[in-house]
């Protein structure tokens, strides 16, 4: 891009940066008649659009040595290595080809399933053979280890038949008699009757129906344009909003870990796409939905073994037979125009794929939205084009016609390259940028794994101490989600089921009142300014939601400094943020004298005690004596005097002793000096900084990690429970960030040996309840182990 954008001249980038919507037309005309003829711009779109020269495209020698290497390892006992090199290897192995007169996908699927089997996966390994034998059905081996994977899942009825087929289909006396071995053991432990012919052990996941009965209408206001309101009475933890992405991509740092379609964990047994060696998938469904094809029984089902008996050979059948039907999925495949093995799809920025697919979406239903003069727009959502910054500019205008350049060779629908489709996907890119949102999961990052007291380990139920986080695995754009208004004190949570949105409400809404999301760090999470700044620079507004055009004492205590005063528990605040909060201030009265809809308020209710003021509006901001403005603050409840150089320069040392903990925690390793040093650090912030400041909560709970890996659980709850009490008083006591505390002090209670803790569950749960509802579970699977283990010992 930084190639490109260099040989653009600086008259024509001027014109660009410069332009308005209302000028795209021309601006884009200009830069298509300098670059199309460019023989630089035309060597990058070789590169990224012709498929003999991908990087991405499937390749037989580079897999046949990736299985090579899996076989040395499985030899040498290292399954975990060896199962990584032929995953490594299915994602490159052509569909068709060939290795020693064998179709070598179905021998990687088989010597994948012989790993999974060796590190205790049945179910994956029984999947394997699967996807072998729908290819290869008289491939002995997939038979031989699919008997295996149903005996370790106590099937033995079908793994009596897998075994039976296998011995008819071994050619060599010495597997032969191993098949027998294994086949007379099996049945003996057969007792249930006949083998019932099933052949899907998947798990069966949570009911998770759940109707969402809150009617909505989109409304114009003066300050947001258009929003979403109900039409009626919205209780707290109510379904507002189910819906699936109009377009979705995934995120190239998740390529790897997650699904490329429905963006869930990827299993042991990843299937990758057929054709190009870069999606993978947790499943053919998720395969297919997204473009891709599966494998397919080219050869005979049962050869030259005609002495089968006709119950296996129905068996057979049933196991070879796919059970897809590719034909009612009924909804645009996503991945199949970028299927070609070009590169373009897997170098390009996320949400300039994502432009490609919404642009083949609209071409396929409506055929017309690049040409047409007056198309129907696929989005029907605001941009913002005019707002965005100068090198953005460019660089939309730049990547529009790449975009256009790459689909017109790899798409089958005729793309035009003009000012109209440039200027067309122009609008689309800011639309998106404006629009989409992050698809993201829930993760723990298991610090210390504890055991129970029976000595079980319990890292898989979520019991440790790291904080849980929110990881952006895609991107995806919502056609009707996006209507929904920002603020940074939201009355609505969104959160994700696969691809799928989910928004619930978070307390009650009246009829008729706006229902609000955040896009970013909400009220207590950053301060006012930074909040404003992110918003301004991720999504082009200046937001004025009541969190950041009135009061409130969350923004003031969030990096507040303590009074100098030792019997005064006042906030004394930086003078940047008090000018900040003046202006505030006055607008609030300003819009209270006008009676708008922001009234002058306080909250959370529990800091008032550290003002003891009515409302902020009173204060006098200015600061007093002969100090220099940058290095003074006032007490805001008794108005003493602070320079705040010699606290900021102790706390920062202090907060650089505790980051260095923070990094031996991470790292798994302890020293019993640097806890010292590092509480003595906490003891100095709590002297310097305001009790409610945010970085002495983040220090409690560093701590709590610290003391969670030598053991000592009593001080790690202490340190937990401290955190907890200043998050309280910034968030409230029913904020999701408090339930998420509420987890790590559960486990540490569980890691101490005591598991009667129901008034700390039944919280946890309440406040899970409100944010999530009944996909709580689903989400953090590990609260239904929790709760087990409480309930057992209540018992």
């Amino acid at each position: 891009m930084e190639i490109l954008k260099s040989l653009v001249p600086d008259r024509l980038k001027q014109r660009v940066t410069i332009s308005t919507s209302g000028d795209l037309l021309s601006s884009s005309s200009s830069l298509v008649d300098f670059l199309l003829p460019l023989q630089e711009f035309q060597f990058v779109i070789e590169d990224l659009a012709d498929p003999r020269r991908a990087l991405c495209a499937k390749n037989k020698d580079a897999a046949v040595e990736l299985k090579q290497k899996g076989n040395r390892c499985y030899s040498s006992g290292s399954y975990s290595v060896a199962l990584s090199y032929y995953s490594k290897a299915l994602r490159v192995a052509p569909l068709e080809a060939e290795d020693k007169e064998k179709d070598l996908v179905s021998v990687l699927y088989v010597n994948r399933a012989a790993v999974l089997y060796k590190l205790d996966r049945p179910v994956e390994c029984k999947r394997d053979c699967d996807r072998a034998l729908r290819s290869s059905p008289s491939y002995a081996k997939a038979w031989y280890w699919r008997g295996k994977a149903n005996a370790a899942l106590e099937d033995y009825g079908n793994a009596v038949s897998d075994l039976k087929i296998a011995n008819f289909m071994e050619t060599s006396s010495a597997g032969k008699k191993q098949i027998e071995s294994e086949l007379l053991i099996d049945s003996e432990k057969l007792t249930g009757g006949p083998s019932s012919l099933c052949c899907n052990n998947d798990d069966i996941s949570l009911n998770l129906d759940e109707k969402c009965e809150v009617e909505l209408e989109c409304v114009v206001t003066p300050d947001k344009g258009r929003g979403m309101v109900s039409k009626g009475e919205v209780p707290p933890s109510s379904l507002v909003h189910i819906e699936e992405p109009y377009a979705a991509v995934i995120l190239k740092q998740s390529r790897d870990s997650n699904c490329h379609y429905c963006f869930d964990e990827l299993p042991a047994d990843p299937i990758p796409c057929t054709l190009c060696s870069i999606p993978l998938y947790c499943s053919e469904n998720c395969q297919v939905k997204a473009g891709g094809r599966i494998l397919r029984n080219r050869k005979a089902a049962i050869g030259n073994h005609g002495d089968i008996p006709r119950d296996l050979k129905i068996y057979i059948e049933d196991v070879t037979t796919e059970k897809i039907n590719e034909k009612n999925l009924g909804q645009f495949q996503e991945h199949e125009h970028e299927c070609s093995g070009a590169n373009w799809a897997a170098v390009l920025p996320p949400e300039l794929v994502l432009a490609g697919r919404i642009i083949v979406k609209a071409l396929q239903e409506r055929g017309d939205f690049l040409d047409n003069p007056e198309p129907k727009q696929p989005l029907d959502v605001c941009y913002s084009y005019s707002e965005l910054p100068i090198d953005t500019k460019l660089e939309s205008h730049i990547y529009s016609i790449l975009l256009l350049c790459c689909l017109q060779r790899c798409c089958s629908f005729e793309i035009p390259v003009n000012a109209v489709s440039v200027s067309r996907t122009i609008i689309l890119f800011s639309q998106i940028k404006v629009n989409s949102m992050a698809v993201v999961r829930m993760k723990s990052s298991d610090f210390h794994c504890l055991q129970d007291p029976f000595g079980k380990d319990l890292s898989c139920i979520g019991v440790n101490t790291s904080s849980i986080e929110q990881v952006k695995v895609g991107q995806a754009i919502y056609a009707r989600g996006s209507l929904f208004n920002h603020s940074c004190k939201p009355n609505i949570h969104i959160y994700f089921l696969s691809r799928n949105l989910y928004i619930r409400s978070t307390e009650q809404v009246s009829k008729g009142h706006p229902l609000e999301l955040s896009y970013g760090p909400q009220t207590g999470q950053r301060t006012c300014q930074d909040r404003l700044k992110f918003l301004k620079e991720e999504y082009s507004f200046q937001c004025r939601c009541s969190g950041c055009s009135t009061l409130n004492l969350s923004d003031l205590a969030l990096n507040a400094f303590h009074c100098t005063d030792p019997d005064c528990n006042g906030i004394v605040i930086e003078t940047e943020q008090v000018y900040s909060e003046r202006n505030k201030s006055q607008h609030s009265v300003y819009s209270e004298r006008n009676k708008s809809q922001h009234s002058v308020t306080i909250n959370p209710k529990s800091l008032e005690p550290y003002l003891e003021i009515e409302n902020l509006n009173n204060l006098d901001f200015e600061p007093r004596g002969d100090a220099q403005q940058e290095n003074v603050g006032y007490c805001l409840k008794c108005r003493s005097y602070c320079d705040l150089r010699s606290p900021r320069a102790a706390a920062d040392k202090a907060w650089a002793n505790i980051g260095r903990l923070q990094d031996k925690v991470a790292a798994g390793e302890m020293s019993g000096n640097l806890l010292h040093s590092a509480s003595e650090s906490l003891h100095l912030l709590r002297l310097r900084l305001h009790s409610c400041n945010k970085r002495i909560a983040e220090a409690e709970d560093i701590l709590a990690q610290a003391f969670c890996m030598i053991g000592d659980f009593q001080s790690a709850s202490n340190h937990c429970c401290a955190s907890i009490e200043i998050l309280e008083k910034l968030y409230g006591p029913d904020h999701i960030a408090i339930g998420y505390e509420l987890l790590k002090l559960l486990s540490i209670k569980m890691g101490s040996g005591y598991l009667t803790h129901p008034e700390i569950a039944d919280r946890l749960g309440m406040i899970f309840n409100s944010y999530y509802g009944p996909h709580a579970d689903k989400l953090f699977p590990y609260l239904r182990s929790l709760r087990r283990e409480i309930g057992k010992s209540a018992s």
